[in-house]
């Protein structure tokens, strides 16, 4: 493991020594490798561009996303920071490394909108876009280029295999009845959360050495200690489940259409989030929260209803309101 990682660091130190003017922009960048802003984009592109571009994007964007959290923990590998005093944590991580989230979800997310839009221009621009969302995730110092590349390759095969089964696959479940079309996006969500657990439990024996809980704890003092062995897919799956039924029953309904004039996709977008906010952030103040089958479980349907709104319930509230 460390000569498959310290091959990186010299990379990280070089990237660093450019100069700490560097800073805001990398953080900028790194920002639009985030999930909090691929679901600001995601929902905008169901709402105001292409909704079957925009539903086939989250899909693999949750999808990715699972994935990577489940590698994460199962590989067990360091960020830079908590093994090396020659680099600068310029952000706090608290997960393991492999493979980069950024860079996975750059790649499956970005990757499936320039397959979408099918033009030389976007084609370049979003793959430099995931370019450099990548390099600055080793400028801050949270990720070894052996995660980057891994992002790559994983987030790589993901979007290969959306592309390559997506039309066979919407095929065979259009045919099927609305229950069975309703049952398969929660069957699947069940089944990455009884992936997650399969892992938390084969990795549970694992101790994170304390080398790097100090070193985060020195660099980031206003941080908890970091927690790698948390692991989290019951967001991702719950919102998986509540896109993907969302769009079946968008498909059955069939009256909503995307387009229309910059005021109206305004309004749209605008209406949409504050949909998002009251759903997200007001369950979460109602419902109760920990780790129980009764947290977990109403945890499970306020991620869903999320996926549900943006898939459904917010274009049903678009056309009503004459808004598309």
């Amino acid at each position: 493991m460390d000569t498959a990682l310290l091959w990186g660091l010299p990379v990280i130190e070089w990237l660093q020594g450019l100069g700490t003017f560097l800073v805001t922009p990398m953080k900028v960048l790194s920002f639009f490798g985030t999930e909090e802003f691929f679901l600001l984009v995601m929902p905008g592109v169901v709402w105001c561009v292409d909704a079957w571009l925009g539903l086939r994007m989250g899909l693999v964007l949750l999808t990715s996303a699972s994935f990577n959290s489940l590698l994460k923990v199962l590989v067990g590998w360091p960020r830079p920071f908590w093994v090396s005093d020659g680099v600068t944590a310029y952000a706090f991580e608290s997960s393991y490394g492999l493979p980069s989230g950024h860079a996975q979800n750059s790649m499956a997310l970005w990757g499936r909108m320039a397959a979408g839009l099918r033009r030389k221009g976007w084609v370049i621009g979003l793959g430099l876009l995931i370019f450099l969302i990548s390099v600055s995730r080793l400028y801050l110092a949270v990720h070894f280029p052996s995660d980057v590349l891994a992002g790559w390759l994983v987030g790589g095969v993901v979007l290969i295999l959306f592309l390559w089964l997506e039309k066979p696959v919407g095929a065979w479940i259009a045919r099927r009845p609305l229950g069975v079309q309703l049952l398969i996006p929660f069957v699947v969500a069940l089944v990455i959360i009884a992936k997650g657990m399969w892992v938390s439990g084969v990795t549970a024996d694992r101790l994170v050495p304390q080398e790097w809980v100090t070193r985060s704890t020195a660099a980031f003092l206003d941080e908890p200690p970091i927690s790698p062995q948390d692991l989290d897919v019951v967001s991702s799956a719950a919102t998986l489940f509540g896109l993907g039924a969302g769009g079946v029953l968008l498909h059955r309904w069939g009256k909503f259409n995307a387009s229309g004039s910059f005021n109206a996709r305004a309004a749209r977008f605008a209406l949409g989030l504050v949909g998002v906010v009251l759903i997200y952030f007001g369950l979460r103040v109602i419902l109760p929260v920990g780790d129980g089958l009764l947290p977990q479980s109403l945890r499970f349907v306020r991620y869903a209803l999320v996926g549900l709104w943006v898939a459904y319930l917010a274009p049903r509230v678009f056309v009503r309101l004459k808004l598309a």
